[in-house]
């Protein structure tokens, strides 16, 4: 697998194979949890997942890209009103909306994380799946 070779104070080094290896279940439910967990901070943490575990764990790929579809839309949407919150006389309305899909999006996140954690999947109720609406790969 790996090659060996001696560097400059002559002990032996050991190579490592370029080929990502597959993540333990442990690992797999670790990350897939965290996927879940990280809707706190809206959709980049599971993006981030998705994008560079999902070939290596099943469960991982599984709950990061349900955790991805959950919180896609409500990311935009907190973002677009905050964006809004600064126009006079209304922006207060954007920016209370804004605060509570962020709170639902936090409850429902620490909720499937809970479940995802103890090895079981989790589906989100009212998950639009915006990601697979819009990707080839579903």
């Amino acid at each position: 697998m790996g090659r060996t070779s001696t560097t400059e104070s002559g002990t032996p080094f050991e190579g490592v194979s370029a080929t990502p290896q597959p993540l333990s279940v442990r690992d797999d439910r670790a990350l897939a949890t965290l996927s879940h967990f990280g809707g706190v901070a809206g959709c980049l943490p599971s993006a981030v997942i998705y994008a560079t575990v999902r070939q290596r764990g099943r469960f991982t790929a599984q709950e990061s890209r349900e955790a991805l579809n959950f919180t896609l839309l409500p990311t935009i949407l907190i973002i677009a009103c905050i964006g809004l919150s600064v126009i006079p006389a209304i922006g207060w309305f954007f920016g209370l909306a804004a605060a509570v899909v962020w709170l639902y999006v936090t409850v429902m996140s620490l909720i499937a994380g809970v479940v995802v954690n103890r090895g079981n999947p989790y589906q989100y109720p009212l998950n639009t799946r915006l990601l697979d609406k819009f990707s080839r790969d579903a």
